[in-house]
């Protein structure tokens, strides 16, 4: 079997277990505190993932905020923030979000093979658009991408992502932190899909950690034999 990275899902969640609201508007999750602790962790990874809904609907930069954590890694021969990595089935991706248009490091895109020539039309001047196959499986995409050179990814979303990640068993920790407050509207998008999941009441995950950051809490949970206390 080919080997794949060390595999971290971060994710901030409601009450509720959703990602968000339902409208437009981004909710925010999290606090000051807490977006410097992902800030560390990001700092610390080789890659950082996200689906091609976070892409569009978030619009994140996916970047190490903190000036010495750039220069650390600057020191030590790595971009000042991780690769970046997205998958998508239609191509139907911005070259001009944040996702491409900030920092200086490579930016990766996985889509099918039947939509290779359009994604590479629209986004090859700003990312290396990758053959995933007839479709694009989260295990061949860690396989690459440990091919790559990446040893440490952070997943960041959304759900669909997440779901895949975990119910293939490709996930080695998890990282969840709870905002104190509900969304309350099931048009919102949830933590997870359905899915037939490793953990289950017969197979417990694993809590390694809990801290409080503010008024929202770090629950952080061993997921594999791999995981790095």
């Amino acid at each position: 079997m080919s080997e794949r990275p060390y595999t971290l899902l971060s994710c901030g969640m409601s009450l509720d277990g959703y990602l968000d609201g339902a409208t437009d508007q981004r909710l925010l999750l999290s606090n000051d505190a807490d977006f410097d602790r992902v800030d560390e962790v990001r700092a610390g990874c080789d890659a950082i993932l996200v689906g091609a809904a976070t892409v569009r609907n978030d619009n994140p930069r996916l970047l190490v905020r903190a000036e010495q954590r750039r220069e650390t890694r600057l020191a030590s021969g790595r971009p000042s923030s991780p690769l970046k990595v997205t998958m998508t089935r239609k191509a139907g991706l911005d070259p001009s979000s944040n996702f491409f248009a900030t920092g200086d490091t490579t930016k990766l895109v996985y889509c099918p093979a039947e939509t290779v020539g359009q994604a590479r039309d629209r986004l090859g001047q700003v990312a290396t658009v990758v053959d995933g196959g007839s479709t694009v499986r989260m295990r061949r995409l860690s396989e690459d991408l440990h091919e790559r050179g990446v040893r440490r990814l952070m997943v960041e979303g959304g759900g669909t992502v997440h779901t895949q990640f975990l119910t293939d068993g490709l996930a080695d920790e998890l990282q969840l932190v709870v905002a104190p407050f509900f969304v309350g509207d099931s048009r919102a998008r949830r933590f997870v899909g359905d899915g037939l999941f490793p953990w289950n009441p017969d197979h417990r995950a694993t809590l390694v950690e809990t801290r409080t950051l503010g008024d929202v809490v770090l629950l952080r949970y061993a997921l594999s034999a791999r995981f790095e206390g």
